[in-house]
């Protein structure tokens, strides 16, 4: 085997960092693509007992977009083992207390039938904002795009940028709205 060959099949077995910005993202349809990087599904030696998975980074799990009235209709349960223990928590409530257990809670969900799902989550790591420690960011090499693009503020818009832009119409100075 060549030196070439070698370091194609180190590459091809090595568990590469990726990063995700959670920002404006609903957790539900974006844990569906974290699960591909975290199972290795995206990697052609793929096999359900094979663990090939790669470790993925979410930040900003803060700013997340939930669709509707999911903030207050959607719920999780929780359970403590002990009798009378079972608890329903509001996905608002759920988000203020930890706000990155939506987004854990979702990409756990997301790989169901996985027999080594609980195994595949340590290499999930959730930051609510994007202070990520340093020795994590070092090892990140690559970006999983988001999947809808964060609409931009208006009032995070150069006024240069807003003042060029063509107007319908200009009105008088004195004008007044009623």
């Amino acid at each position: 085997m060549s030196v070439i060959q070698r370091a194609q099949q180190w590459v091809t077995f090595a568990r590469t960092w990726h990063i995700y910005d959670a920002t404006w993202q609903d957790p539900y349809i974006s844990a569906e693509k974290i699960k591909h990087y975290l199972q290795g599904l995206h990697k052609p030696i793929y096999h359900p007992m094979n663990d090939c998975g790669d470790h993925v980074v979410v930040i900003n799990s803060r700013r997340i977009a939930l669709r509707g009235d999911d903030w207050r209709k959607r719920v999780y349960f929780h359970h403590n083992t002990y009798h009378g223990g079972a608890s329903w928590t509001l996905a608002w409530e759920l988000h203020r207390k930890d706000p990155t257990m939506i987004v854990k809670k979702a990409v756990y969900t997301a790989m169901k039938g996985n027999l080594q799902r609980r195994y595949t989550m340590e290499r999930l790591h959730i930051f609510p904002d994007d202070d990520v420690p340093e020795d994590i960011l070092q090892n990140v090499s690559s970006q999983i795009r988001q999947l809808r693009p964060v609409p931009v503020r208006l009032d995070h818009i150069p006024t240069e940028e807003v003042e060029q832009f063509p107007r319908i119409m200009d009105y008088p100075n004195d004008f007044i709205l009623k």
